[in-house]
């Protein structure tokens, strides 16, 4: 058995896929306020233009087998106040395996009376309630490995597993709290009968506050909680820092021993960029990795302060 095999094999251990499959239907993400869809169906045309967002993680990673992840997210408003839609597709690798998604989001928003502060961007007085539907593409290459003498890893697995989802959102000018679950169904309708799949509980909230009395710098305080039934609660700390919507930073830290940073550059009105780098603060076969998150918005674009 070569470096590679081995190198394959010790990251899907340590990363509870082995003899039974467990996984999970989101991937993590360094700025997951940037791909809020995915985490939460309620988020779905939470804001009043079209988003267009693309996200990839992990594809400048020089050690075989470890993660990657690509997003292509649409999220949107309807004719109607209180409905939006939003859906996309994203894919999640590590090793050999590889769990590629299609879904759709519907969301129905209550609204109430808006504070009566005078705030420079779009942040609604609002519940949103959210469901989403698609399909996972669950794929395990074990005869990569070459493992002999082992039935667990003595035949490829490939299933396809229909997922829903839940979610709620409350947001105020200044606080947000979310409560969602990634995948109720589990692997309960999945093709195959030797894998675990199980999907993903978040728990999420923060607050805004300006540094000054003209408003200028925003700062963003946030924490999520996730928990996936036999694994441990993973639990995301992070701060950024907003100048007018012309340029953001941020860090974060999350209690798998590892520190996330970015910049976000507003390019032009309606173009946001981000570049992220998470860095692994333990020994692990898992590398640091790269990231980027390009925004697009259409009609009035990335709001600014007056």
């Amino acid at each position: 058995m070569n470096n590679k095999h081995i190198i394959l094999i010790v990251i899907i251990l340590s990363t509870s896929f082995s003899q039974s499959i467990f996984g999970q239907q989101t991937p993590v993400f360094s700025n997951y306020s940037a791909n809020g869809v995915i985490i939460n169906p309620a988020y779905a045309g939470f804001y009043p233009d079209m988003d267009i967002t693309f996200t990839s993680s992990g594809q400048l990673n020089k050690a075989e087998g470890s993660p990657k992840t690509m997003s292509l997210l649409v999220n949107a408003p309807t004719s109607s106040d209180h409905v939006g839609v939003g859906g996309g597709a994203y894919s999640d690798q590590i090793g050999v395996t590889t769990a590629t998604n299609l879904f759709g989001t519907y969301s129905y928003k209550l609204f109430f009376d808006a504070d009566s502060s005078n705030w420079w961007t779009y942040n609604p007085h609002v519940l949103s309630f959210g469901i989403s539907a698609g399909v996972m593409f669950f794929d395990e290459n074990l005869l990569e490995l070459g493992i002999n003498n082992d039935p667990n890893f003595a035949n490829n697995i490939s299933t396809t597993i229909p997922t829903i989802g839940l979610g709620a959102l409350y947001n105020r000018e200044r606080a947000f709290i979310g409560l969602s679950a990634s995948n109720v169904l589990g692997d309960a309708l999945s093709s195959e009968d030797n894998i675990n799949v199980k999907g993903a509980y978040y728990l999420y909230g923060g607050y805004r506050f300006f540094t000054n009395r003209f408003q200028e710098v925003m700062v963003t305080p946030s924490a999520l909680f996730k928990y996936v039934s036999g694994a441990p609660m993973q639990v995301d700390l992070n701060t950024k820092i907003n100048y007018k919507n012309i340029f953001e930073v941020g860090a974060g830290y999350r209690t798998d021993a590892s520190l996330n940073l970015f910049v976000g550059l507003y390019l032009f009105e309606h173009l946001r960029m981000m570049y992220s780098y998470n860095k692994t603060l333990k020994n692990t076969n898992l590398t640091d990795s790269h990231g980027i998150v390009l925004s697009f918005r259409l009609r009035d674009g990335f709001s600014r302060p007056d």
